[in-house]
């Protein structure tokens, strides 16, 4: 300190000091507050977005379902991939399902309010939420601007609906062919070639480029009734020769068994070249049913978006069921609903060893080479008969 500074200038330069000191102690104090309250306020893993899920309702009623809807019944058919009438029920049947207890999937779609007070969506949205997924194959955030909804939230919807569709309308939708059902297959294939038979009655499937068609073959139980000496017995008779199982049009691929009726490799005449061409025909009218169904759900179309192999397995059913249901919707379906398919019940007095013998002689009446080509021979035959009396 300069011993000639005055007492004055002393006095005005430890003021100045202090009060720099003082600041100093109030900027550490607020700040040591701000860090007390962030510390006291709850740790948030995400960012709250404030959806107006209420008005995206009513946006969505004004659109499609009030009385008096911007969209007429042919754009809700296109974007829905079914008629109104159709959706409806179907959100009826969820809403309304009374099981006791009530499963976890239709819980979810129960309108009721939340942890805040605020009302949940409605069973309308989620499921519109789901059929656009399906319709479009898109991510589940895709239409959050539109419907409001979350990805999380999505795709809760979707495996839930999945869930709920397989659990009310699979024994019905998704069932094997009754005896009229089998005699009535037969009626339109003799009558009308070409026809417009869409619904699907066996669904097995596994993860894309993992199963080949024999793999699928060995895998698949459609044949479990027969070894097991239990199916129907749908007798048909083809030029004058009966047969008792019914047949599968099949590719060059499949073996030659008794259940299966194929194509010739090389037509060495007109009446196999004729064959040839009939059997492939009808066998487009069953691709022409995978392609409306791949055309009328993207999803299937779509990565699987590393699903989980049984959320893969319920989303296929379900589109297989809305599938069958829509044709039904459209008039499109000749099923007999009054009698519905039941599962034969096994003789349970069958010791083991003699279910196998009824296996090993059943499986080996399905392997008949002989019976393969003699079906053939005899579809041929009869086929050519239709078309020279056609031309007489």
């Amino acid at each position: 300190m300069d011993p000639n500074q005055s007492d004055d200038e002393l006095n005005n330069f430890c003021e100045v000091d202090d009060e720099t000191d003082m600041w100093f102690m109030m900027q550490a104090y607020e700040y040591n507050q701000r860090l007390e309250e962030e510390q006291n306020q709850p740790c948030l893993t995400r960012n709250p977005i404030n959806r107006g899920r209420e008005d995206a309702e009513r946006r969505l009623m004004a659109d499609y379902f009030d009385d008096y809807c911007k969209y007429p019944f042919y754009y809700f058919r296109r974007r829905y991939r079914m008629s109104r009438k159709l959706f409806l029920d179907i959100v009826k049947d969820i809403e309304s399902c009374t099981v006791d207890p009530l499963p976890k999937h239709f819980k979810f779609f129960t309108h009721r309010p939340d942890a805040t007070g605020r009302m949940s969506m409605s069973v309308i949205m989620k499921c519109t939420s789901v059929i656009r997924q399906l319709a479009y194959g898109n991510t589940p955030d895709a239409f959050d601007e539109y419907l409001q909804m979350g990805d999380h939230n999505t795709r809760d919807c979707l495996d839930n609906f999945n869930k709920c569709i397989i659990n009310l309308y699979i024994s019905k939708y998704l069932r094997k062919a009754t005896l009229p059902d089998v005699e009535k297959i037969y009626d339109a294939h003799e009558n009308i070639h070409g026809f417009p038979d869409l619904w699907i009655w066996h669904a097995f499937f596994g993860v894309a480029s993992a199963n080949n068609d024999i793999n699928v073959l060995d895998n698949s139980p459609l044949f479990d009734d027969l070894l097991d000496d239990i199916a129907h017995v749908a007798l048909f008779v083809v030029n004058g020769v009966g047969f008792e199982k019914g047949y599968y049009l099949a590719d060059e691929i499949y073996p030659q068994w008794e259940t299966f009726v194929k194509s010739f490799t090389v037509a060495n005449d007109e009446k196999h070249s004729f064959f040839k061409k009939r059997q492939e025909g009808s066998r487009k009218d069953v691709e022409r049913a995978f392609g409306v169904h791949q055309r009328r759900w993207g999803i299937i179309q779509q990565p699987a978006r590393q699903y989980h192999v049984n959320r893969i397995r319920r989303i296929m059913y379900s589109c297989i069921i809305m599938h069958n249901m829509i044709l039904e919707d459209q008039k499109m379906a000749f099923s007999d609903w009054n009698e519905m398919y039941a599962n034969p019940s096994r003789n349970m007095q069958r010791t083991w060893i003699e279910r196998c013998d009824v296996k090993r002689r059943k499986a080996k009446e399905i392997w008949d080479k002989e019976v393969h080509l003699s079906l053939q021979r005899n579809l041929m035959e009869h086929i050519w008969q239709q078309r020279e009396d056609e031309d007489e």
